[in-house]
């Protein structure tokens, strides 16, 4: 009997006693292609040996020092390396252990920064519905997973939720995608007016929206018209990365493909490939200074921030990925998205096939032509999830896709280090998944 608090009670899990590049290994010698990461965490797979170097050099340094005391070499190193990659503005970073973290460092940096300027009433937080933000409680509260929140919402900080910019959902007949996302974009501006500009402090989104979607992108326009609502506002913009930053849509940062840069932007998942624990938190020059020249201390902090192991790990992860690795994405991810809609495109149960770079999404409907999605009784995306491991494939099923209780879709987002073949074999085993369900 374990004593293990697994993530589901009912759950009877294989036992993982190996990775090799793109698999994963049981006890009993079965293979898994990861199509997902895991959570689109694994971009470098899952034995690369120059990170698995640096963290055993790093550990025979030093494994841990606590930032109250001190610094270390890899995350000074790491954080110099960062910024001369990140977009425009930003300029310091905090570590964390994860993307949870990192989101909630950036809620605290947000409220903190309005009350060293003076702006002591702003605090309300506007985001998505439809959004994913991570399971403290006020990541969860920002989130708009309605599954996740449901639970704990007595507990949570009060939060305006407005439309995703979700085209395939939302888009009318009678106006283009450009239109669409003016009008949903416009959408924070009438909440910032209904809330009060001067009690609103931050608005929080993901690029590329995750998991509770399915890797949905904006259309063209939507985050430069987010961006200049903010700004006539004072409201700060923090872009969620964890899921779909460090390379995984085909630019190290997903906002870069839309023009935008944020105040405060949150990584994680990718930055440390899996290999250790990592996320970091970026914001801007003119915020950090803030601080700096008022109390001179942000209130906040983790047993764990900038851990020099980690950040170890993570500075090899980075190097490959701006060593030519991450170059991969963008043409693995054309290969995959081809490949996908060649399978699938005209499949009777899938409505969309969505996404960028090695970040895409398939979402499951009952009917395509009235995009009717399943019962969710039916429990389609569990099936969907138990028959791809019985073939040897993990891939991220969801179901809530379209509202937080009706829909299901499915994640995928492979290593960057995925070969053709192995987009053929995605895709074949998925497509036995898909008819052992449907």
């Amino acid at each position: 009997m374990s004593h293990v608090f697994p993530r589901h009670t009912k759950a009877s899990l294989p036992v993982a006693i190996a990775g090799d590049g793109c698999y994963i290994i049981d006890k009993t010698g079965k293979k898994y292609l990861d199509g997902c990461g895991g959570a689109a965490v694994s971009c470098l797979g899952h034995s690369d040996a120059d990170v698995l170097d640096a963290i055993r050099n790093q550990i025979d340094k030093i494994a841990y020092a606590h930032t109250g005391f001190f610094t270390s070499e890899p995350a000074e190193e790491l954080a110099d390396l960062l910024v001369r990659h990140t977009p425009e503005g930003l300029d310091r970073v905090y570590f964390v252990s994860g993307g949870s973290e990192a989101m909630e460092a950036a809620l605290k940096l947000a409220r903190q920064y309005f009350l060293e300027i003076g702006e002591t009433s702003r605090h309300r937080v506007i985001a998505r519905r439809q959004s994913y933000h991570g399971n403290t409680l006020g990541a969860l509260a920002t989130g708009g997973n309605q599954w996740r929140r449901e639970p704990f919402a007595p507990l949570m900080i009060e939060t305006s939720h407005i439309s995703p910019c979700y085209e395939y959902r939302g888009r009318r007949e009678d106006e283009t995608a450009f239109e669409y996302g003016q009008r949903v974009a416009n959408e924070l501006e009438t909440e910032i007016q209904r809330l009060g500009p001067e009690n609103v402090m931050a608005f929080v989104a993901e690029p590329v929206v995750g998991a509770t979607a399915g890797a949905i992108p904006p259309v063209e326009g939507y985050f430069k018209r987010i961006r200049d609502i903010c700004d006539s506002h004072g409201i700060l913009l923090i872009l969620d990365e964890v899921m779909c930053g460090m390379g995984r849509t085909g630019t190290l940062f997903a906002c870069e493909q839309d023009g935008v840069a944020p105040d405060i932007l949150c990584t994680a998942k990718g930055l440390g490939g899996g290999y250790q624990p990592i996320g970091a938190m970026f914001c801007s020059a003119a915020i950090y200074a803030a601080i700096e020249s008022g109390s001179g201390f942000f209130q906040h902090g983790h047993t764990y921030i900038g851990h020099p192991t980690a950040c170890a790990a993570a500075l090899a992860v980075f190097r490959k990925l701006t060593g030519g690795i991450g170059d991969r994405v963008k043409p693995m991810g054309e290969k995959l998205d081809a490949s996908l809609r060649a399978a699938f495109g005209q499949h009777p149960h899938v409505g969309d096939i969505r996404g960028r770079g090695l970040f895409r999404g398939i979402e499951i409907v009952e009917d395509r032509g009235s995009k009717t999605p399943f019962d969710p009784k039916r429990g389609v995306n569990k099936a969907i999830k138990k028959a791809a491991m019985d073939a040897g494939l993990m891939c991220y099923p969801m179901g809530g896709t379209v509202d937080g209780v009706v829909g299901d879709h499915v994640l995928l987002a492979p290593p960057f280090i995925f070969e053709d073949a192995q987009v053929d074999e995605l895709t074949d085993k998925l497509d036995r998944a898909f008819k052992a369900v449907f």
